[in-house]
């Protein structure tokens, strides 16, 4: 496999690359559950710089260093020059000589894409508001341990086209499964990538949750509402009839997946009852966000 050094989004992965990852990660979780380790990154740091808050991405990340034997830095804006305007470029130069691999879970893709520019260690992607490429990664690990084939599934994306919707549609390009997006009339996804998207005729934008998740293999969803972002009276409206609930999940297959990158607003997007009920991997999901970590980072910094 080709050693990338920047993981900013899918596409900067060929499918082998990608498939590589994936499977990366289910042997390490696999080897995890039989008590071995594999402490490939001793001795190698990790600097994570958050300017948004997090609960998966921190932990997901952190134990996964310690799991390879590494360490991680913890870095938030109240706590590095960042917060004070040194710039993304000069805190990437600095790092580079302290760390092995620095993550970054910001608001601007602009801004890891410079830290990335003068970095000379590998630059993660830990959340941007255009892309979400770690949380997908786990999405098709979670995927690939029960469905097999992703190429021949139909999955079905219904929410806001954020950048769950964007790293989806990324997904799709790559690896050639149906996706089916829906969303209210002006909450599709922005229009570079759109145009990303418009030579792939796998993947199509709705506005009929219904005729979206139609013989679906997998339904994922997401909060209406991101990190940020004041929760609306009249999107709330435009947003309820794209709720995932029992009715909805009565058009897809019968063994359907459910996946929610979390947090949910219960009752919002999701019910309970789908939540918590058979056909939901949300957890297993959640889980496989520490897994998928490893196979990013033995990758990306061994």
């Amino acid at each position: 496999m080709k050693k990338m050094k920047h993981l900013l989004t899918l596409l900067d992965f060929s499918r082998a690359d990608l498939e590589a990852i994936l499977h990366l990660g289910i042997d390490l979780k696999k080897s995890f559950y039989k008590g071995k380790s594999d402490l490939c990154l001793q001795g190698k740091t990790l600097a994570m710089i958050f300017e948004k808050a997090s609960t998966r991405t921190r932990v997901s990340f952190e134990v996964a260093m310690f799991q390879l034997g590494g360490h991680a830095i913890h870095l938030d804006m109240a706590s590095s020059q960042l917060g004070r305007g040194e710039s993304y470029e000069d805190t990437a130069r600095v790092l580079s000589g302290y760390v092995q691999g620095i993550m970054l879970r910001t608001f601007s893709q602009v801004n890891l894409e410079k830290m990335a520019s003068v970095a000379s260690v590998p630059v993660i992607n830990g959340l941007t508001d255009l892309f979400h490429p770690v949380q997908v990664l786990a999405d098709l690990m979670t995927i690939l341990e029960n469905k097999k084939n992703i190429d021949e599934l139909k999955i079905a994306y219904v929410g806001d086209g954020n950048n769950m919707t964007n790293s989806w549609i990324n997904a799709a390009i790559i690896f050639g499964f149906d996706l089916n997006v829906a969303t209210p009339a002006g909450y599709e996804p922005s229009g570079q990538i759109l145009q990303e998207m418009s030579s792939h005729p796998n993947i199509e934008i709705l506005q009929d949750p219904v005729r979206a998740v139609k013989s679906a293999d997998v339904i994922c969803t997401d909060t209406w509402f991101s990190m940020g972002q004041k929760e609306d009276a009249q999107k709330h409206k435009l947003f309820t009839p794209f709720q995932v609930n029992k009715k909805l999940l009565s058009h897809a297959l019968d063994e359907v997946m459910v996946l929610h990158c979390l947090p949910a607003h219960r009752g919002e997007e999701i019910t309970n009852e789908v939540m918590d009920g058979s056909n939901s991997f949300i957890f297993r999901e959640a889980e496989n966000r520490l897994h998928i970590q490893k196979a990013i980072l033995k990758t990306l910094m061994q």
